[in-house]
């Protein structure tokens, strides 16, 4: 028996200066590469003489309400809104811009593309004590996973773990974010995601067939900050590139390859000429047979659990109208049921203690652990903004223009 989930809406509504435009119907002969491709020549734009004054700084609060303002104008209920903006701009709060503000972009041309439904229905589908799917309802992923991540937590303290699979859904933001939930409930968090189109040529192969599926890992500590793993199984994030060719910066040799399995550093190139992302590792050599196996696996997970659609198949993203047909699978396990309250703590603790203690090649750069950078970049931001450079500003006015949304970013 299915069970609805609350109607979303009314309220304050953001930033809003008239209806949005009407969306135009989805082409569903594409195949999912050739969407991929239009996907990311759609997000291009020269940057004009106004632009040309640098990277400026905002509070959290201005990307926050430029985010928001724009998903209203679109047709996201206002609940939802505030879930999504506060997701996406944590992302820009600790250094991922490739997930956060920048998104809207991509998230403009899917809701143009019928590809993103705006105000979804929220379902779940299926439920037991330790499991259960929930239908996103072709909508942006970042709701159905808070509700994935919250339904584990439950779960799992009262079982000792939980796994939640979300399927027919869009793009949820940087995986980590959910996960550090998980942590901050004294559970140990894992999450994964496959993703919108094929980006990644396996190792031997030059014709892509995988996407960045990214792994998150977070384990809760005591006298340290929590461990917190949040890596794409690629080099380097796909929205990395995005953000390149966003201020017609070069790639560097590793990211990409060409056509024919070159190194690429022009990231138009990569766009126009079916140009590939690397499995992590790079090349063989260099281990990426790692990189493609655990891309391999997170879409097992993804799609194997939610029932979504391979980002294998000719059509992934295009098989059904509203949706991207993207899935995602969380898992929390609390460590008191396998030992004593506090002793996983520790145990974590002391690994961060010894790997500290590194004797470091360089004095002035110690060594870290995963998470560190992020809470370092978290504490930087808060103090002196969250730079957005001078072509993402005006890729972002256009679309406020274009969506009759105010535009917080002067």
């Amino acid at each position: 028996m299915q069970q609805v989930l609350p109607p979303c809406g009314g309220g304050f509504r953001w930033g809003v200066k008239a209806q949005p435009p009407r969306l135009r119907p989805p082409r569903f002969g594409d195949t999912s590469e050739f969407r991929l491709k239009n996907e990311l020549q759609a997000t291009e734009r020269e940057p004009s003489m106004a632009e040309s004054d640098g990277i400026k700084r905002y509070p959290a609060e201005a990307l926050r309400n430029q985010i928001a303002a724009c998903l209203t104008a679109w047709g996201m209920p206002d609940d939802q809104v505030e879930i999504t903006a506060n997701v996406m701009v944590d992302a820009d709060k600790c250094g991922i811009d490739t997930h956060g503000l920048s998104m809207l972009t991509t998230y403009d041309f899917r809701r143009r593309e019928g590809i993103l439904t705006m105000a979804p229905t929220i379902t779940v589908v299926k439920e037991t004590p330790v499991s259960a799917l929930i239908d996103a309802g072709g909508g942006l992923g970042y709701v159905p996973s808070m509700m994935a991540t919250k339904m584990c937590i439950e779960k799992a303290k009262k079982i000792g773990m939980a796994g939640i699979a979300v399927g027919n859904s869009n793009h949820f933001g940087a995986t980590g974010y959910y996960t550090r939930l998980m942590a901050a409930e004294g559970l140990i968090g894992m999450a994964v995601t496959n993703g919108s189109g094929p980006r990644t040529a396996p190792t031997f192969g030059k014709e892509p067939k995988l996407s960045t599926n990214p792994i998150a890992f977070t384990a809760p500590a005591k006298r340290n900050a929590n461990f917190n793993l949040d890596m794409a199984t690629t080099t380097v994030a796909a929205g990395k590139i995005r953000n390149k060719a966003n201020e017609s910066q070069p790639l560097p040799i590793g990211w990409a390859n060409d056509k024919d399995g070159n190194p690429l550093t022009d990231a138009n190139l990569y766009f126009s000429r079916d140009g590939t992302q690397t499995p992590l590792g790079g090349t063989r050599e260099l281990g990426s047979h790692k990189g493609y196996g655990l891309a391999a696996m997170v879409e097992i997970l993804s799609a194997g659990l939610s029932g979504c659609s391979l980002v294998t198949h000719p059509q992934h993203g295009y098989r059904r109208p509203g949706t991207m047909d993207i899935g995602h699978f969380f898992l929390a396990i609390d460590p008191t049921a396998f030992r004593p309250a506090g002793e996983f703590e520790e145990t974590v603790d002391q690994l961060i203690d010894d790997l500290h203690a590194t004797k470091p090649v360089d004095p002035n750069q110690p060594v870290l652990v995963a998470g560190e950078p992020e809470n370092m970049m978290r504490a930087e931001r808060e103090k002196i903004g969250i730079p957005v450079p001078p072509g993402l500003r005006g890729k972002i006015r256009d679309i406020a223009k274009n969506s009759n949304a105010e535009f917080f970013l002067v």
